[in-house]
């Protein structure tokens, strides 16, 4: 940009152009704005829909608990996702799986029938 014309301005009109610029930026500004809260209440209704097709879904009932840390009772597992890091180094140093079954009694009795 060419500012060499600036020097010879006087001070009034510096002042009205710089006025002019504001205003102009003002508005270029309000524009945006107005055009991200826009694309912003359509990113809303499209994460509220997929919102709402997530609840749709089928609960499911809670799962029991199956396998439990024998040095501290109050972990447990399900045996369903990832397995928990009480269990891995156990397993790794090679016990069985169902050596930690909760009920080992009646899994006893289930492999013998």
């Amino acid at each position: 940009m060419n500012t060499a014309h600036f020097s010879s301005l006087s001070v009034d009109e510096l002042w009205i152009l710089h006025q002019d610029i504001a205003a102009k930026l003002t508005q270029k500004i309000l524009a945006q704005k107005a055009h991200l809260e826009e694309r912003l209440r359509r990113i809303g209704l499209a994460n509220e829909l997929t919102r709402l097709n997530h609840k749709r879904r089928r609960p499911y009932p809670p799962v029991r608990p199956k396998y439990r840390n024998p040095k501290n009772p109050a972990e447990t597992w399900s045996g369903r996702g990832r397995q928990p890091r009480w269990l891995r180094p156990q397993l790794r140093s090679g016990r069985n799986l169902d050596d930690f079954l909760i009920d080992q009694a009646s899994e006893q009795k289930r492999h013998t029938n």
